[in-house]
């Protein structure tokens, strides 16, 4: 409502250049609409993040800077409506709607999209993605976000323009452990193979970040914190084998040991930028070599040997391999004492 900011149930009706809106009355809508938006020169957000508590949103906005916030029933009816009206907004050039049509079926993604760079906008406190606390079969997960609210998120901050987009998106955040699934729901879909059917736009799929992200953070006592890890002394750096953990593949990361505070950074070679993709701090963290004579279990790929594992307090297991049973005990002397 535009002057009691309520919320009531309308019966809509699209024409070709107006959006009509019923009241409704013992179950029936009235005979004359409560009221019209003029479509021409309007400007439609969807999905509208606005509000929290509503994730179902169409904003409106006409040509007299008139906002209207419009409910839907699902997402699936929210997008249909949000498509129909764009394509009436557009009715008078046919080129656009051709466009509209286009994107909406067409796969695409932005050219060197920067996955880093998606992170650090999800965790900003005033625009990045909810973090909410949710129940599913009577656990309850703290800081969690759904699947469906990912994707909206993604759309509406124009890093995807179709679900499909933002769902193959979110999915590459998860294989390169950006962000896990947490409940029965997400963790399930993981053991599909084919990488399209990992991550779910779902409402009831819960996802949240990854403890290795490269987390972007703007309040202070968090930027100290992250200044902190990243000031200590170095003890040990030098390139190794990482295995991933999602896709289990091997990536050459330089590593970082730095003590007081003690933590282990690891960076992206081939990337400019000098900040750690990942890192951990090593209180309370377990550190072995691992025997040449066969394969662990969890580890994958190709694996030449020389294998240490490091165990973090909050049990995440990462396998690192080095060039020799040599350097391997360097690395592991060097952990040791920092633990």
């Amino acid at each position: 409502g535009h002057i009691v900011r309520n919320w009531k149930v309308r019966w809509f009706v699209l024409l070709q250049d107006k959006l009509l809106y019923y009241k409704i009355e013992g179950g029936k809508k009235e005979l004359s609409p409560k009221g019209r938006i003029l479509l021409d020169g309007c400007t439609i957000t969807c999905p509208c993040l606005e509000y929290e508590n509503r994730p179902l949103l169409i904003k409106l906005k006409t040509k007299t800077n008139t906002e209207y916030f419009l409910e839907c029933c699902s997402r699936e009816e929210r997008d249909s409506w949000a498509l129909d009206i764009t394509g009436a907004i557009h009715a008078g050039h046919p080129v656009q709607v051709e466009e509209l049509h286009r994107k909406k079926n067409s796969f695409k993604l932005l050219e060197n999209i920067s996955l880093h760079h998606i992170v650090e906008k999800m965790y900003d406190s005033s625009t990045g993605i909810k973090l909410t606390h949710n129940l599913e079969q009577g656990n309850r997960y703290k800081e969690t976000f759904t699947g469906s609210a990912l994707v909206d998120w993604l759309i509406s901050n124009s890093f995807a323009v179709s679900r499909f987009e933002a769902v193959t998106l979110a999915s590459m955040l998860m294989e390169e452990n950006f962000i896990k699934p947490v409940g029965a729901r997400s963790t399930e879909a993981t053991r599909y193979s084919d990488l399209s059917e990992q991550f779910l736009d779902d409402s009831t799929a819960l996802y949240m970040f990854a403890e290795s992200s490269n987390r972007s953070v703007s309040s202070k006592e968090e930027l100290q914190f992250n200044i902190s890890e990243l000031s200590g002394r170095i003890v040990k750096q030098g390139f190794l084998l990482k295995q991933g953990h999602k896709r289990k593949n091997w990536k050459v990361r330089r590593f970082v040991l730095r003590a007081d505070p003690a933590f282990l950074h690891y960076y992206d070679p081939t990337k400019e930028e000098n900040r750690p993709v990942g890192g951990f701090s090593l209180r309370g963290c377990l550190v072995s070599a691992l025997e040449d004579n066969g394969v662990p279990a969890g580890v994958k790929g190709n694996v030449q040997g020389n294998l240490f594992k490091i165990i973090t307090k909050n049990d995440i297991h990462y396998y690192i391999q080095a060039s020799s049973k040599a350097e391997r005990a360097q690395w592991i002397e060097a952990i040791k004492p920092l633990t």
